[in-house]
């Protein structure tokens, strides 16, 4: 099996995998996250929540002060870095303006013309945390209320202004071209191996379209069962390095590690990589 002792990092996506799709909770996930702390084994969060959100989730989760991926990519933050100054970034409020010039041909609804309590009511998250989520640095979350054949159209018209347009597992998410969670774990990895001086394996897990990138560039990934109709399906040939969930949620972040953390079979193939 996979060792806690090897070079192991913990790639996960939050919202219908770490934490419930739901009501948010991690119950299920408790005593794994207690057990790669304690082998201390880094738990990097890779999420379309901003880094205002993960900072105290990060504070809840145990790993507090990890370098982490927010924004689905467009945000990067290492350890000890300042995550804002309490207000939407320069970047956000110009992404903004550019969705406002595309609204006369689109019907669609951003975070940015949304009051706390309408993200709330959208959301299930509280005021406090509903307020978090609207602290963008780069990328933003859109309701569309338009045709669903229309989403081509939107994405070459974003595609003009320099953006780009993803699924998350419940809403549409615009940001710059080039960003999303693949790209931005490579230049993660880059770093922490810089500053450790070897690489890592990487293990990833995620639950929605937004995740693929990501979960296409990690050594083992684990597909945790989503909440939508269409199953992620990742365009990988190497199928014994991939686990699809039974379970959804934290109870499928669950299973994924004891598949690939508890299962003999992955010990040979983990020392083969090594």
């Amino acid at each position: 099996m996979l060792s806690l002792d090897s070079s192991l990092l913990i790639v996960s996506d939050l919202d219908g995998s770490l934490l419930d799709h739901h009501d948010y909770n991690w119950n299920a996930a408790r005593p794994w996250l207690a057990r790669l702390k304690q082998f201390r084994i880094p738990v990097i969060i890779c999420s379309s929540k901003t880094a205002a959100e993960i900072v105290p989730l990060q504070e809840q989760l145990g790993i507090a002060g990890s370098p982490f991926i927010a924004e689905n990519g467009a945000r990067i933050v290492m350890a000890g870095e300042a995550t804002g100054t309490g207000a939407p970034a320069a970047a956000y409020r110009a992404l903004c303006r550019s969705l406002q010039a595309l609204r006369s041909r689109f019907c669609f609804t951003g975070f940015h013309e949304l009051s706390d309590a309408d993200v709330a009511d959208a959301t299930g998250l509280t005021l406090a945390e509903a307020h978090l989520s609207r602290l963008r640095d780069a990328s933003e979350v859109l309701l569309w209320r338009d045709d669903e054949q229309r989403l081509e159209d939107f994405r070459i018209a974003l595609a003009r202004h320099g953006l780009a347009l993803t699924r998350g597992g419940r809403f549409w998410h615009v940001m710059p071209e080039g960003c999303d969670k693949g790209h931005a774990l490579i230049w993660l990895q880059q770093q922490l191996e810089q500053q450790e001086g070897k690489p890592r394996i990487t293990m990833g897990l995620g639950d929605g379209p937004n995740d693929i990138p990501m979960l296409t560039r990690v050594d083992y990934a684990v597909v945790i069962k989503g909440a939508g109709t269409k199953p992620v399906v990742l365009p990988r040939a190497d199928e014994e390095h991939v686990y699809y969930t039974t379970l959804a949620g934290p109870e499928g972040w669950r299973e994924g590690l004891d598949y690939f953390l508890l299962n003999p079979a992955m010990g040979a193939r983990a020392e083969d990589k090594q």
